[in-house]
């Protein structure tokens, strides 16, 4: 079908939750997106088609392998150099940037050294493909024996770090270099998998945070050139911020400014794409992002008040991301009644989250 938009139609590598909302948010603008699935056919693309990609890492099709060398496909060799962790955790120590000490683990032999260098207890992850909590391993000389052979060459040993809570950035940078960042996000994994986010610009060392964090996140994009959203995991340790991993796309802990920024992580994304006129970012009032793992959809959500449900049509499966539920207000009194109003709504696992969650708002 023509394209008969402003704009070139933007595809994008992969069809899950985050090309539909890519989507969405490109349609007020008029920007045509049009998310792929691996394995949907190959066509003919348009000479000004610009390609993005949801997911780092793809299955090898027909199709992936025409969009994934295709030189429409922006940021295309840095999917690939932050999709291992290898080349990742490379990057950050080249530019001397903090993280946990980490080393690759090629033999058995290693763990004396590993165990003395890097930490008595480390975190042995998978370099390709291990995401929420899936493909890790806590490892001490105790358990050493957990990590196959198989392994060896394909991971990653890095100091397990008894951090005091976890941050995460998300910003953009434009072609001219000009870049755009969120307010840092304070977030709760259960299980591996990121629970809830909140944004309250009140936070205790919000603005030292923001800034290193901005300079950190800004010096990578400027080192790998690169165009459009992209996050920042973070540990946080006393006033020291550890990055723990990047995400060379839009973010779950970015979910939350579809309802508390002028601007959200969807739309900065394809205005940094198009290269489009940009104001600065502007907060709402705090927020709150609920992800819904593995839980039925419940009608009652949507008699929330000052929320918003994204339900992403999913099959329902345990640990599967089926949803989320953002809510913001400028009193953040509303905000905890709301939060409270979902406790009955939610399943038991996320009781001791919301109670977390509503702790971050009453600092």
């Amino acid at each position: 079908m023509q394209n008969s938009s402003l704009y070139p139609t933007i595809y994008v590598l992969g069809n899950g939750q985050l090309g539909r909302m890519l989507r969405y948010a490109g349609a007020p603008l008029d920007i045509h997106v049009q998310p792929l699935a691996f394995d949907a056919p190959v066509f003919e693309l348009p000479s000004n088609a610009i390609i993005t990609a949801e997911i780092e890492r793809w299955e090898s099709t027909p199709l992936t392998r025409l969009l994934g060398n295709h030189p429409n496909f922006v940021n295309q060799s840095v999917f690939g150099q932050l999709a291992d962790r290898l080349s990742q955790k490379s990057l950050l120590d080249q530019l001397q940037l903090p993280t946990s000490p980490w080393c690759l683990l090629e033999n058995a032999k290693q763990w004396p050294e590993v165990f003395q260098h890097i930490g008595k207890k480390v975190v042995v992850k998978r370099r390709c493909g291990g995401y929420d909590g899936r493909g890790q391993w806590i490892i001490d000389a105790q358990n050493q024996a957990d990590i196959d052979a198989a392994l060896f060459g394909e991971v990653i040993a890095e100091e397990f770090i008894p951090f005091d809570y976890e941050i995460s950035l998300v910003g953009a940078r434009f072609r001219n270099g000009d870049k755009r960042f969120y307010p840092v996000t304070h977030n709760l994994q259960q299980n591996g998998i990121l629970r809830y986010s909140v944004m309250n610009s009140e936070f205790p060392q919000q603005l030292e945070q923001q800034e290193l964090a901005e300079k950190m996140l800004g010096k990578i994009m400027d080192s790998l050139d690169y165009v459009g959203v992209m996050a920042m995991e973070c540990f946080v340790i006393g006033d020291q911020l550890l990055i723990n991993e990047l995400a060379p796309r839009v973010h779950n802990s970015g979910h939350w400014t579809q309802l508390g920024c002028s601007i959200s992580q969807f739309e900065l994304h394809l205005r940094a794409l198009l290269d489009l006129p940009t104001p600065e970012l502007k907060t709402v009032a705090p927020s709150v992002m609920v992800n819904l793992i593995g839980c039925p959809h419940n009608p009652a959500w949507l008699n929330t008040e000052f929320a918003q449900l994204h339900w992403y049509g999913k099959e329902v499966r345990p640990g599967r991301k089926l949803g989320h539920i953002n809510l913001t207000h400028p009193d953040k009194d509303v905000l905890i009644q709301q939060l409270e109003k979902l406790r009955a709504e939610l399943p038991d696992d996320y009781q001791s989250g919301l109670y977390w969650a509503i702790d971050q708002l009453q600092d």
